[in-house]
């Protein structure tokens, strides 16, 4: 009679070997996708980061609520600077091409502030470095201050903007309250972190995010501020960009020449 052979037993099958990982498979990071960016001036673009992973709750916040959640406990420039570069409080995330954060000396006694980047600085990663950044660098020169020894800053990180007619053109595009309301935590905590003694609001944006919505720069342009709690003084203007769009040469310099005179009233505040 045939005898059965028996099945083996499950000791003593054959253990399992775990298959080598593929080499060269590994994905590039975003820092080697774009080590190879540079900006208009030759200066590398800081690569766009991906979100913060400080905290597990980084995905319930995106796009909801404000960057107060995203605010570091004990800020400093580098630490916020870092944690804004992954700042995802609002959808302009996905329309800029990088947070582009404020720079400047730790204890700058004059902080400038702006709307938003534009299109050259969105590139560049660095605030006022456009047409409106070469008219201010020339109205701080004929003011007597020092680019490099102020802090410069937008209250919205993010570049906002819609395609020209032509297809080609990134046109700027006012942020709305929302947006102004979920980044102005940036700006707060910067002014927290600088505590300058003169604070420059370049534009309505910049103006009614420090002095509220009810501040009109057409009526307080020019003027020292005290007592609003932003700094010992601050002192309204038009954003350098309104300059650069007047409609005639005699109306630009007209507004050129208004726009320098407002720098140095905050001149002499320094």
């Amino acid at each position: 009679m045939a005898t059965r052979r028996s099945r083996p037993s499950a000791s003593s099958a054959r253990p399992a070997v775990a298959r080598p990982r593929a080499e060269g498979r590994r994905p590039r990071s975003t820092e080697a996708r774009a080590s190879g960016e540079r900006d208009g001036l030759g200066r590398a673009a800081p690569a766009p980061a991906p979100p913060s992973a400080e905290t597990p709750s980084t995905r319930l916040r995106e796009e909801a609520g404000t960057a107060a959640d995203w605010v570091p406990p004990r800020p400093s420039l580098p630490a916020l600077r870092r944690q804004a570069a992954g700042c995802r409080a609002c959808h302009l995330w996905r329309v800029g091409t990088r947070t582009v954060f404020g720079e400047g000396p730790r204890r700058a006694a004059v902080m400038f502030v702006g709307e938003q980047p534009g299109d050259q600085e969105d590139k560049a990663g660095h605030p006022f470095v456009g047409p409106s950044g070469r008219l201010l660098d020339a109205a701080l020169q004929d003011a007597g201050i020092d680019r490099d020894e102020v802090y410069i800053t937008n209250t919205v990180k993010h570049f906002k903007w819609e395609r020209g007619e032509k297809g080609a053109r990134r046109i700027h595009k006012k942020p709305n309250a929302g947006e102004i309301t979920a980044c102005v935590p940036w700006l707060h905590a910067e002014l927290a972190v600088v505590q300058p003694r003169v604070v420059i609001a370049l534009g309505a944006t910049a103006a009614q995010a420090l002095l509220g919505k009810a501040f009109k720069v057409t009526k307080e342009r020019g003027k020292a501020l005290r007592g609003t709690g932003v700094a010992d003084v601050v002192i309204a203007t038009v954003h350098p960009s309104s300059v650069l769009r007047a409609p005639d040469p005699e109306s630009r310099a007209r507004a050129e020449k208004e726009f320098k005179a407002d720098l140095r009233v905050a001149a002499k505040h320094v």
